[in-house]
């Protein structure tokens, strides 16, 4: 590691740089203009630019350079794959920063599982971010396996990994201003604060912004992004499996607002990480949609590093890290090479070795096994004396749902599917601490003609989620879970069509992306075959147990109907 002084005299002129990148076209991101230079790069910096003595010469023969991408905020385990694999799924598409929100594997293993995911990505060619999980577990309508207080995440605000508060999910919370809650943003004063706040509007929205939360990523019209943007926040753009508002919100951003909005996934599966990309993705459809090129990568590169005060990164000038990307044309992004920290790691979509892999064993986290309390064969039946009941209907490309009244199969007071009416039943299974506890109630939206599927990746608290259309494969489902101490699977008849293993804390697998990508293609061939008429039903299964989305989930406690915040039974429509 070289010294200031020696970065600042080889800026100066009086040495020799690492690698002097030749005959770029660079989008400057403060400015707006697109400048032909020669980049020059020392010790992992950017010192400046054209005329250097260099160690090596990368010419890139007028091909455009800009900053490496950022995704503003991201789940890694909803990849299912630790933060090597990741590395080596989004580094190709020109993402070298990403914000990471470990409220998933902090649900399952509380502070371990955060120090896990910060640990896990210190030997990667990705910059690493934590924001720290604020609603762990989410609500106290379902049961976590941590609880984690202001007292126990300050701490790990010392650490230079961690920059903030992840994703407020509990706005009633704030509103109404539980002590608990505004202890934890008392905690990250100084310090962003991220929101989670889908539909807030008026005073409420008012009450939630004084408190000091200033972006939100739930967004899912114009109007109520606009409503948001005016009042000062800043706006998360998310395209993920299931939730994708690019399009929605797009029209939105113009020249003279576009510096508040940044591109994020949240949630990305193997399947669209391989095949549509990362960030990268966000802006060619944003370019393909009208929106200026310079305008979208500003988007994916200088508004988020500003938002999260990220001051070295998000721009190719002096003083900032050489994380650049190459690409040919301003039209169609597509990423030739990328650079981090100075070093090329990525080339026409291939990493390039050597790669280091994960640096610590997973191993006492994978020994973890499921604590589930043994179901009984009658443990998923529903009983009833009447036939109305709340329904929890799916809305497609959206995590969030309708509540609908159905009336469903009643036969000696017990509730059946109705599968002509794509009315299934639904069940989520304690699987931290062996309550007991089993949430049942009905979804409709799958189009199941039989069989059964299930997974412990369900949000937030990640309990075992299944649904199905007869008790006996969505029992096989829970047994197939359980013996592999966490997963996917597919079941039929009683036979498991397929499956996912997820040893790491019930959220990631320990093998390559591509071959989670292929598991995940033959579950997904699987619940096709069961009739299965949306494109992921695993991603959308995993966000219906989230009871901070509105407006019907389902949680170990039981149905909650979230614009109440509440609690209520199957059935009757009070």
């Amino acid at each position: 590691m070289a010294s200031l002084e020696e970065r600042i005299q080889t800026a100066f002129g009086e040495g020799e740089v690492d690698l002097l990148i030749k005959n770029g076209r660079v989008i400057n991101v403060f400015s707006g203009e697109i400048e032909k230079k020669d980049v020059a790069i020392f010790n992992g910096f950017i010192i400046g630019f054209d005329d250097y003595p260099a160690k090596k010469v990368i010419d890139v023969n007028g091909d455009f350079l800009c900053p490496g991408l950022i995704d503003g905020h991201v789940h890694i385990e909803s990849s299912m794959v630790t933060i090597p694999e990741f590395a080596r799924a989004v580094l190709p598409h020109g993402t070298t920063t990403v914000i990471i929100d470990p409220h998933e594997i902090a649900n399952v293993l509380g502070i371990e599982g955060i120090r896990f995911m910060a640990e896990s990505g210190e030997r990667v060619p990705l910059n690493v971010f934590v924001m720290l999980p604020s609603c762990v577990p989410a609500t106290d309508m379902e049961t976590a396996g941590a609880i984690l207080r202001a007292n126990d995440l300050k701490p790990l605000l010392k650490e230079p990994w961690a920059i903030g508060l992840a994703e407020m999910m509990n706005f009633p919370g704030v509103i109404y201003r539980d002590p608990k809650v505004l202890k934890k943003i008392e905690m990250a004063k100084g310090k962003r604060i991220d929101g989670h706040a889908p539909s807030l509007s008026g005073k409420g929205l008012y009450a939630y912004l004084t408190a000091g939360i200033h972006s939100d990523h739930e967004c899912t019209t114009a109007k109520e992004a606009k409503e948001k943007l005016k009042n000062g926040m800043w706006i998360m753009v998310r395209e993920g499996t299931t939730a994708r508002n690019l399009k929605d919100l797009l029209p939105l951003v113009t020249p003279k607002n576009s510096r508040r909005f940044f591109f994020v996934t949240d949630d990305r599966h193997p399947k669209e990480l391989l095949e549509e990309g990362h960030i990268n993705s966000m802006v060619k459809q944003a370019i393909r949609r009208g929106l200026d090129p310079i305008l979208a990568i500003q988007m994916a590169t200088l508004n988020p590093a500003e938002y999260f005060r990220l001051d070295d990164l998000g721009a190719i000038a002096p003083g900032y890290r050489a994380d650049i990307i190459t690409f040919d044309h301003l039209g169609r992004f597509r990423i030739k090479k990328v650079f981090k920290d100075g070093g090329l790691v990525a080339e026409e979509g291939k990493m390039i070795p050597p790669f280091v892999r994960e640096n610590r064993s997973p191993s006492t986290i994978k020994r973890r096994k499921l604590r589930i309390k043994p179901l009984r064969k009658d443990g998923l039946l529903l009983r009833s004396n009447q036939s109305l009941a709340k329904v929890i209907q799916l809305i497609p490309d959206q995590i969030i749902t309708k509540k609908v009244i159905k009336r469903v199969v009643l036969r000696d007071g017990v509730a059946y599917p109705d599968i002509k009416e794509d009315i299934l039943k639904i069940a989520v299974v304690e699987r931290h601490c062996a309550t007991g506890n089993v949430g049942i109630g009905f979804v409709r939206g799958f189009g199941f003609k039989k069989g059964a599927i299930g997974s412990t990746v369900a949000h937030d608290s990640h309990n075992l989620i299944i649904v199905g259309t007869n008790d006996q494969d969505m029992l096989k489902v829970v047994e197939t879970i359980r013996k592999m101490g966490g997963g996917l699977a597919v079941v039929s008849e009683e036979k498991v069509l397929a499956s996912l293993p997820l040893p790491i804390a019930g959220l990631m697998a320990d093998f390559s992306v591509v071959e989670v990508d292929r598991r995940l293609k033959s579950l997904l061939n699987a619940a096709k075959g069961l009739g299965c008429n949306i494109p992921d039903p695993f991603m959308t299964l995993s966000f219906l147990s989230l009871p901070v989305i509105p407006e019907l989930k389902l949680t170990d406690k039981g149905l909650v109907d979230v614009n109440q915040f509440k609690i209520v039974p199957v059935f009757g429509e009070g």
